[in-house]
């Protein structure tokens, strides 16, 4: 009798003290994320007033601006291929050059591909200087001569990079999904920094849209519109979350850790020097970004590594939680795979704002979060059961976290239409609005499940891409009327 009142004690004791050591988490979790938002509203109104004035045209027509390879990396892309291959022929740059590489597809990408583009087999001898997968052809074609496809055996998309950055003649490539569309002026804005700081910058990071619910004609996206499925939709949110109030906020305090692998560029001898992409990782791009930050720091270099909030890439998102699972289990496996390979720099005060901000923000927030908010779900059950749940103070925690999720979201929207603009009507805006709302209520809670699944999946070591299946961009109807294009 005295051991189970000692144990329910010991219990009660531990519930109270979970549950405030949660209060104090939260507290500090939510002045990251206000820290980080002030920032980037900040750096974002301070970008479109400075872009206002910007003259791409002169980046265009100079002699100085770098020539740029862009490398795709596809498998099993046959639904979305060939309009992102066209939406990267018919971009408004100067000197580049597309490469897609085909890594051992088993539906019809590569026939596609040579039908589309009359490709034939040639003889191009390149540098094998970072090792990959065997070539089984190189396709070209004289009517578009800056198109190249690479056909290899299948070794992941890290090994399709490396290859296609193998054949890539420029100093600076661009690596794009192939189920994605960039604008017309997309190069031209990323690559800008690079005309700024020719020394220093090392990689840029585009914004990262989502395209179901678009209209697409001839590789454009020729109207923009929100999905018709509600799961989609709350990935709108998410993305603009994460890019206008997240990573402009990581990259003006010079501590961006993520390029997105859908769209990003970079210096092309940096890559090489640390070995380009590492086929163990399951993020490559997460993994390829630390690298250079570490050793760029190792050898004490001034350097750059930022993001740009306009190049706008546009990309397909799942649509069934079933290929969200699969896609968020990936990602939180490979952010735990890359935190653990680069512990050492973890704290470390030797890699500056990097070692002693942004790292540990993930291990503090992305890593224990999901694992906090689970338990606090778990806890106040418990703590309901035990009759030690204090209903008035738990109600008024609960709206207090609500309302603040909701702001977040909601002010992330409002940001994207103070600056950018890229959602036509006014029912678009209600509508991203209600679903800031919404997501609050189970989305945001499903996600933290997939991460604590992956967490348990990276313990037992599995590994596995999962079958990302694509419904394909969304044929516009209508002939592309004026000025309704991405800009």
């Amino acid at each position: 009798m005295i051991d189970g009142a000692l144990a329910q004690s010991v219990l009660s004791a531990f519930v109270l003290a979970f549950n405030r050591w949660v209060i104090y988490y939260f507290i500090l979790l939510n002045s990251v994320y206000v820290l980080l938002f002030l920032v980037s509203l900040r750096e974002v109104l301070r970008f479109v007033r400075r872009t206002f004035f910007s003259d791409y045209e002169q980046i265009l027509r100079s002699e100085m601006t770098w020539p740029i390879s862009i490398v795709v990396p596809a498998y099993n892309e046959a639904r979305t291929v060939i309009d992102t291959v066209r939406s990267l022929l018919a971009v408004n740059y100067g000197q580049f050059e597309v490469i897609v590489v085909n890594d051992g597809s088993t539906d019809d990408t590569l026939h596609r591909l040579v039908e589309a583009f009359d490709l034939k087999r040639t003889d191009r001898v390149y540098r094998r200087t970072l090792p990959t997968g065997e070539v089984r052809g190189i396709y070209a074609s004289l009517a578009t001569p800056n198109l190249v496809v690479v056909d290899k055996g299948k070794m992941g998309k890290a090994d399709a990079l490396n290859c296609g950055i193998n054949v890539a003649r420029y100093p600076l490539y661009c690596s794009v999904d192939a189920d994605s569309i960039i604008e017309d002026n997309a190069l031209l804005r990323v690559v800008k920094p690079f005309m700024e700081h020719p020394d220093e910058m090392v990689a840029v990071g585009g914004i990262v849209r989502i395209a179901n619910g678009c209209e697409v004609r001839d590789g454009r996206v020729a109207r923009i519109g929100l999905p018709k499925k509600s799961l989609p939709l709350f990935q709108v949110v998410e993305y603009l979350r994460a890019f206008l109030s997240g990573r402009i906020g990581w990259s003006s305090l010079r501590s961006l850790l993520i390029i997105s692998g859908a769209f990003g560029l970079y210096r092309k001898s940096e890559v090489i020097a640390v070995g380009g992409y590492d086929r163990w990782s399951e993020t490559e791009d997460l993994e390829l970004v630390l690298k250079l930050h570490e050793r760029l720091h190792r050898d004490k270099r001034r350097y750059r590594i930022v993001f740009v909030p306009d190049p706008v890439c546009w990309t397909e998102v799942p649509a069934t939680f079933r290929v969200l699972a699969r896609q968020r289990n990936r990602w939180h496996r490979g952010l735990l795979q890359s935190l653990w390979f680069h512990k050492k720099m973890i704290f470390n005060p030797g890699y500056g704002v990097i070692g002693t901000v942004g790292l540990p923000y993930l291990v503090l927030f992305e890593t224990l979060g999901p694992f906090i908010e689970v338990l606090g779900y778990l806890m106040i059950g418990l703590a309901a059961i035990m009759g030690l749940l204090n209903v008035p103070y738990f109600l008024l925690f609960l709206i207090f976290a609500i309302v603040f999720g909701v702001f977040l979201s909601v002010a992330a929207v409002l940001l994207e239409e103070l600056s950018f603009r890229r959602y036509p009507g006014w029912e678009h805006l209600a509508m991203l609005v209600l679903i800031g709302v919404v997501e609050n209520f189970g989305y945001r809670q499903v996600l933290a499940l997939f991460k604590v699944k992956a967490f348990f999946d990276f313990l037992l070591r599995r590994r596995a891409w999962g079958r990302m299946e694509r419904e394909g961009f969304r044929a516009a109807a209508l002939p592309l009327p004026p000025g309704t294009a991405t800009r």
